[in-house]
């Protein structure tokens, strides 16, 4: 059960163990321009990410969030050096942890997110987080094409490569 959260308007903190409780949620929208961490990796700024979050307890009485994020991320195709957008789609079931010690309890299939003190959570964050790292470390446009080519070195660049190759020429000459 969620509520829709206009865009602009996402709430800046959630108290999460009261929304655990009351088995409640958010929706919301984030401009790209809004996430300033990720927009180093990005080509530019142009696009919004859509989220979710839904608190609840499992059967064995864990807490936990069902993430939910879709966006387009504008990257640099590092093989064709142009832009391309990346659909990104996750779903992720994060249970809410108060120790680092709580991790080992968590049922498979969890991550565990380290919640404050003071149980407040920061939607905008939490996303931003998950953002960064789905941008890959060398983007590729799928469309883009392998560059093929024969890369052999003629042997005058071998030797301009090589700094002791004028060396190694004086002493034959002696």
């Amino acid at each position: 059960m969620s509520a829709e959260v206009p865009p602009g308007r996402v709430p800046e903190v959630l108290d999460a163990w009261r929304l655990v409780a009351a088995r409640r949620g958010v929706e919301g929208r984030l401009p790209l321009s809004a996430l300033t961490r990720l927009q180093g990796l990005l080509y530019d700024v142009d696009g919004e990410v859509r989220f979710s979050l839904d608190f609840d307890t499992d059967e064995l009485r864990v807490p936990y969030a069902e993430l939910k994020i879709e966006a387009g991320l504008p990257l640099l195709c590092q093989r064709s050096l142009e832009r391309f957008v990346m659909p990104v789609r996750i779903e992720q079931r994060l249970g809410l942890i108060r120790d680092e010690a709580d991790e080992a309890a968590l049922p498979p299939g969890y991550e565990p997110l380290l919640m404050p003190e003071d149980g407040m959570l920061r939607p905008a964050e939490l996303v931003e987080d998950e953002l960064i790292l789905a941008v890959p470390v060398v983007p590729v446009a799928p469309d883009s094409e392998a560059v093929e080519r024969d890369f052999s070195a003629t042997q005058v660049e071998l030797d301009a490569a090589n700094p002791f190759a004028a060396l190694s020429s004086l002493k034959k000459n002696n």
